[in-house]
């Protein structure tokens, strides 16, 4: 597959754990202070922010884990330090409280 330049060299891992439901640990650096935080997520979807104005695809995901309450995240590929597919699974419905209009397919 070929990488264009909003893509991080995960990025297959990322939709597989879409579509399997696998939780993902994910470092990346901070937008408040550049610090490098890592957190387990649940993987969302790859595509750019109907509200933000950056048009950029980012990687949204699910934060479990975060000191401000569990909350969706959208991030760049610069911003990605690491990523890695963990074995845990996650239930969509625990948390998709929305009509989502998700940009990568999936049965869920």
């Amino acid at each position: 597959m070929l990488h264009h330049q909003n893509m991080i060299a995960q990025h297959e891992q990322f939709i597989g754990a879409i579509h399997s439901k696998n939780r993902v640990k994910i470092k990346f650096r901070s937008k408040e202070d550049g610090a490098t935080v890592e957190r387990v997520c649940a993987p969302m979807d790859y595509g750019a922010g109907k509200k933000i104005e950056n048009k950029s695809p980012r990687y949204w995901v699910w934060d479990f884990t975060s000191d401000k309450g569990p909350h969706t995240l959208g991030l760049r590929d610069s911003q990605i330090v690491a990523l890695e597919v963990l074995s845990d699974t996650f239930n969509p419905g625990e948390f998709v409280n929305w009509t989502p209009a998700w940009t990568v397919p999936r049965n869920w």
